[in-house]
């Protein structure tokens, strides 16, 4: 019984210049497709693959929520120079950016992860850790082959995780995955 919009948090690199000519189409319809699809859209609150991705789910008319690092919306701007464009509400945590990056997994159904860099990588370990449902778009950069080698390197399973060139398809499969998790999960609280 879904009372709540499945919440996908979308992570990736606030500056995308290594990331090629294909990143900024890409994380638009990345949210875009969030917002088609029924679920809502959560980003750190930064600029690059984040908040493409938080203005391609406000144009396919979707609720766009931003955690930030910073402590109010003065710091947000001055402090962090970070935008608040595409953003129907913020958060501002005060935690910086690692404490910010676990409360934006936790916040989440399921992750997103585009074309990005160590904080990206560190969003992806937290929701690695938390075994949650975890999408890794796959595009002409190297993240997604970063994520390959420590998840070869880990040691350790984890089912739920899916490689995908296409953000529609992506964004199907990881929802099935959070509605077959919640199912489940109901199904445990009857026993």
């Amino acid at each position: 019984m879904k009372s709540q919009k499945i919440t996908i948090s979308v992570s990736g690199a606030a500056e995308v210049a290594h990331c090629g000519p294909s990143v900024i189409p890409l994380a638009k319809e990345i949210g875009r497709e969030i917002a088609r699809q029924g679920a809502q859209i959560v980003t750190g609150a930064t600029s690059g693959f984040p908040m493409y991705a938080a203005e391609g789910a406000k144009e396919a008319g979707g609720f766009s929520f931003g955690l930030s690092p910073a402590g109010s919306k003065k710091e947000h701007i001055e402090v962090y120079r970070l935008p608040l464009k595409a953003l129907d509400a913020v958060v501002y945590t005060g935690f910086g950016f690692p404490g910010r990056d676990l409360m934006l997994v936790r916040s989440s159904d399921a992750v997103v992860i585009g074309c990005g860099r160590i904080g990206t990588i560190h969003e992806f370990t937290v929701a690695w850790e938390a075994n949650m449902p975890l999408g890794v778009l796959e595009g002409e950069w190297a993240t997604d082959e970063v994520i390959r080698n420590i998840i070869k390197e880990g040691n350790r399973e984890n089912p739920n995780v899916i490689f995908e060139k296409d953000p529609k398809v992506l964004i199907e499969k990881l929802i099935a995955m959070v509605n077959k998790r919640e199912e489940s999960n109901e199904l445990n609280i009857r026993l």
